[in-house]
């Protein structure tokens, strides 16, 4: 893994950001560093929508890894987030491809954890199942949004979608989870909260 402890940038602009890609383009270590650090949890988002937590982990550092090799290829260093929205989710469906799997997969081994610890394991299962159940569009943005804790601009920004379609995709996707999970999930959850 990159280790970027240590790296403060300030919030890129579209001018400054397509620089960090011209500068990696030529070899830069530190501004490819740099874009790592912006771009990983949207990696990470768009990876956790189609693969098991533990895969989302290893190809995370294997998209940054082949976005770095290839990173010449890319003829408008604008485009950078979509374009690495892509590799991310060519992987995604590689990596099924290779596994197929017979099994269900779990997220984590909730066997040997705290009974309250795994309560809280087996629900981040249960809604990242549900959210993988609902169709890509809504399924990645949501993932973003509620796994990676991206705001709505933020996901525009790097994804490249528009902001109006990104609101719609958290909306009508919020709609689709709480139909997916049934209203008695969240309502059981806001008791519990309150």
């Amino acid at each position: 893994m990159m280790m970027l402890s240590g790296l403060v940038h300030p919030p890129a602009s579209a001018a400054s950001e397509a620089d960090w890609v011209a500068a990696a383009q030529r070899g830069d270590r530190q501004a490819f560093a740099l874009l790592h650090q912006r771009y990983h949890r949207m990696v990470h988002g768009i990876l956790l929508s189609y693969v098991p937590h533990s895969d989302a982990e290893d190809l995370l550092q294997e998209v940054f890894l082949h976005a770095m090799q290839k990173l010449s290829s890319l003829r408008e260093p604008a485009a950078f987030g979509a374009w690495l929205a892509t590799i991310s989710r060519n992987f995604s469906a590689t990596h099924h491809r290779r596994q197929r799997r017979t099994e269900p997969v779990t997220e984590w081994n909730a066997g040997q954890t705290h009974p309250r610890e795994a309560a809280r394991l087996q629900d981040e299962s249960e809604v990242l199942d549900a959210i993988r159940r609902l169709p890509a569009t809504y399924c990645e943005t949501l993932m973003l949004r509620l796994v990676e804790g991206m705001t709505g601009p933020e996901i525009a920004a790097q994804t490249g979608l528009a902001p109006a379609s990104v609101r719609v995709n958290l909306c009508r996707g919020m709609k689709l989870l709480r139909d997916e999970l049934g209203e008695s999930y969240f309502a059981q959850k806001e008791d519990g909260n309150a």
